[in-house]
C-alpha cells in the first residue's frame, strides 16, 4: 500500500506596493519547501511559473493585474546576437568558480556596492550581513553560489566582479539573484555576461532551460530578459515560445524604454526579497 500523497499548504501575502509598476499593487502565493521532497516540489513548482526565495516557493498572484510573466531562455538553441558576442568575448578572461551556498564578507561587500549603484533606495538596500547569510545558505535544494573573478597572472584567486546564487533543477538552471561590480571602469555587460554563462553551462550539462524569473512588460529594469532567444513564456496554455517577430518588437521598445528613461538594463534577476518568510502570513 502506498503512502498517500501529501499537497503542500499554499498562502497568500496581503496587498503591498509594486516594485515594477508604480501605482500598483502585489499579491503572492506561496508555500514553504521542507522535508525530503523539497527539492522535486520545487522543481514542480517552477515549471507553472513559482520562484523561490529561501525555503519558500511563491508566484505573483494579483488580483487586477497579470504583468509578471515567468520567462525561460532554450539553452540548446540559444545563438547569441552580435552585442551577446562582443560581451562573451569582452569577460571571458574572468575566471568562474562554483562555491557552495555559504556567504562571504566578500561577496555582501559586492552587493552592497551594486545595490547603492544600481538600485539605491531599493528594499534590498537595508541589508545586513546576517540577511546576506540567510537568503544564501537558507537553501533546501541543490545551490551554489557561481563566483566571477578577474584572472591573476599566479593564479590565485582574483578580484570578485561578479557572483550568482544559482539552483540546479530537473531540467535547467534558476539564477535565483546575480550581482556584479557596477562602476567597473574596463568592463561593461557583466550582468549580461552572467546570464550567458549560464546558459552556455546548462547547454553544456544538457540541461533545456535556464529559467530568469519574472519579465515584466513596461518596467524599464526588467526589460533586459527580452533580449535572449529562443524565448518561453508561461501562458494559460502551458510555455509558449516567443515569435520572432514579436520578440523584435519587445526587444526595440526595450531600448526605447531604455534611452528614454536613461536606465542600464543590469541583468540582475531578483524577483523576490531577502527574509521572504515575514511577508508570508495570511493563509488561502
Amino acid at each position: 500500500m502506498t503512502a498517500p500523497v501529501r499537497f503542500p499548504r499554499f498562502f497568500v501575502t496581503s496587498p503591498s506596493p509594486c516594485p515594477y509598476l508604480p501605482g500598483r499593487s502585489e499579491r503572492k502565493v506561496f508555500t514553504e519547501l521542507k522535508g525530503p521532497h523539497a527539492a522535486e516540489l520545487n522543481d514542480a513548482l517552477s515549471r507553472i511559473g513559482f520562484r523561490r526565495s529561501q525555503t519558500v516557493a511563491y508566484r505573483p498572484s494579483c488580483v487586477d493585474c497579470s504583468a509578471c510573466v515567468s520567462v525561460r531562455v532554450l539553452a540548446d538553441l540559444f545563438r547569441p546576437s552580435n552585442t551577446q558576442r562582443r560581451e562573451l568575448k569582452r569577460n571571458g578572461d574572468l575566471v568562474a568558480s562554483i562555491c557552495r551556498p555559504w556567504s562571504t564578507v566578500e561577496q555582501f561587500e559586492l552587493l552592497q556596492r551594486y545595490l547603492g549603484e544600481r538600485h539605491p533606495g531599493g528594499g534590498m538596500t537595508s541589508m545586513d550581513e546576517v540577511d546576506f547569510a540567510d537568503m544564501v545558505e537558507h537553501t533546501p535544494v541543490d545551490s551554489w553560489l557561481v563566483e566571477y573573478r578577474e584572472p591573476t597572472l599566479d593564479g590565485t584567486p582574483g578580484r570578485l566582479v561578479g557572483a550568482c546564487l544559482t539552483d540546479r533543477q530537473g531540467d535547467g538552471l534558476s539564477m535565483i539573484y546575480s550581482f556584479y561590480e557596477p562602476d567597473h571602469g574596463n568592463r561593461s555587460g557583466l550582468g549580461n555576461y552572467i546570464i550567458l554563462d549560464h546558459i552556455r553551462r546548462a547547454a553544456s550539462e544538457g540541461l533545456p532551460y535556464v529559467y530568469l524569473g519574472y519579465w515584466v512588460e513596461g518596467s524599464v529594469r526588467m526589460q533586459y530578459k527580452i533580449r535572449y532567444r529562443p524565448l518561453e513564456r508561461l501562458t494559460r496554455a502551458g510555455w509558449v515560445r516567443f515569435e520572432p517577430e514579436a520578440q523584435d518588437a519587445l526587444i526595440a521598445k526595450a531600448a526605447s524604454m531604455r534611452r528614454k528613461e536613461a536606465q542600464p538594463l543590469d541583468g540582475s534577476t531578483k524577483d523576490g526579497v531577502p527574509g521572504v518568510q515575514e511577508q508570508y502570513r495570511v493563509e488561502v
